[in-house]
């Protein structure tokens, strides 16, 4: 079961469309949890942006059973110190990821989740981040779910499909795991 919580204030709309495009593309069963507070913690006042890799390891200790994988989603511009920014983060085969909202919105920071483009960007993102969570890298195939996405153009070209290399690699990677991601 994949989990889905909000880190900070985030309208439930988008967790709910991001739950929904797991399990209507991936076939995972999702579970809305408890949300977090804003990780105030993990706010660098040089760069006047949330360090993603502390957001990231802070919720990594968390445990939620009986979820496999969570993602959290938030409205915080978040960075890699070899990024400007990024719109989500996940460790490669880990548990946890994020996904965040602050960039996906057409004028960044204003919090308008009625946005239907808001939610698919989220999703795809989240689907995303979550292939990194099986062990997916990023692909060059530019239309590939899990082709790298610096920037809206590009991360609004991508489909919701893994091409045919990532879809192998994908369900070659379930069958390692298992079945228990889908009961």
């Amino acid at each position: 079961m994949i989990g889905i919580t909000a880190i900070g204030e985030v309208d439930e709309f988008i967790l709910k469309v991001i739950a929904a495009h797991i399990t209507g593309y991936l076939n995972f069963k999702t579970q809305l949890l408890t949300p977090f507070e804003e990780p105030v913690y993990a706010y660098n006042y040089s760069r006047l942006q949330y360090d993603a890799g502390k957001i990231l390891s802070n919720f990594e200790a968390v445990p939620f059973k009986p979820c496999e994988k969570v993602i959290g989603v938030l409205n915080c511009d978040i960075f890699l110190p070899v990024f400007t920014h990024v719109f989500g983060e996940a460790r490669q085969s880990g548990t946890h990821a994020l996904v965040s909202l602050y960039r996906l919105e057409s004028i960044p920071g204003t919090k308008d989740h009625s946005h239907p483009l808001l939610a698919e960007r989220a999703a795809k993102v989240a689907l995303h981040e979550l292939g990194h969570l099986f062990n997916l890298f990023h692909c060059q195939d530019e239309y590939c779910i899990m082709h790298f996405s610096g920037d809206l153009t590009c991360l609004d070209k991508i489909s919701f499909h893994f091409c045919r290399s990532c879809s192998y690699t994908f369900k070659k990677n379930m069958d390692i795991l298992g079945t228990r991601m889908r009961d």
